[in-house]
């Protein structure tokens, strides 16, 4: 018997980095509550720590910071980089992401980051784990819009040439499946990241992974 390929889903797959692809959730948030605390403002809970992280740094710092002035975001800008700085080295990708990658980089997909983080923090991690070969396009909260905008997803779209339904966002929270249905693509959540997954319903992801190798496994057979 000959087996025909089976035609492909999606050209373009975008991933979110932090929490999806890197396993940083806890740092973020640890980082979030030790700038607040050194700015003087009401260090946030663990949850609303973790429920800002995928939104641009300064949108992020002021939800989670609500009785921080205005005037010393540019200091808690600082000092939440110098924590995480500081914390680095406790930073690396999910296991199995590498395998992952390399399996959908020799189906002939584009593969794409849309982050919060910003472009010199993306390209610093990039580098660090050498992956500046695996993606063929990324954007960035502070060179577009934050998320949920969609625009991330359609400069993305635009930059390679395709529609909406042929483009798949996964994420592990409900700004990327929000920013996914802005954009009117398809969504796949994770829930090893930043937001509990009973959120995720309402915005109706093609599907949960509750591990790398779930994702994996699910984009190999739909993808």
């Amino acid at each position: 018997m000959i087996h025909t390929p089976r035609p492909r889903q999606y050209d373009l797959i975008a991933f979110d980095w932090d929490g999806t692809l890197f396993d940083s959730t806890a740092i973020i948030a640890r980082s979030i509550q030790r700038a607040v605390a050194d700015v003087g403002g009401t260090p946030p809970s663990d949850t609303a720590a973790t429920y800002v992280i995928g939104m641009g740094l300064m949108q992020a710092l002021a939800h989670a910071a609500p009785d921080v002035p205005p005037e010393l975001y540019p200091r808690l800008g600082e000092r939440y980089r110098h924590h995480y700085m500081a914390q680095q080295h406790d930073l690396s990708l999910f296991h199995g992401v590498l395998p992952l990658l390399a399996d959908l980089k020799a189906r002939h997909h584009w593969l794409a980051v849309a982050t919060g983080k910003s472009r010199r923090g993306l390209d610093e991690a990039l580098h660090a784990v050498e992956l500046r070969g695996v993606f063929d396009g990324s954007r960035t909260a502070d060179e577009t819009a934050g998320k949920p905008s969609p625009l991330m997803l359609h400069e993305l779209m635009r930059e390679f040439g395709v529609d909406p339904e042929r483009t798949l966002m996964i994420g592990d929270t409900t700004h990327d499946l929000q920013m996914a249905v802005n954009a009117g693509c398809h969504s796949v959540g994770v829930s090893y990241g930043a937001h509990e997954p009973d959120a995720f319903a309402v915005l109706s992801p093609r599907f949960v992974a509750h591990s790398v190798g779930e994702l994996h496994d699910w984009l190999l057979a739909h993808a």
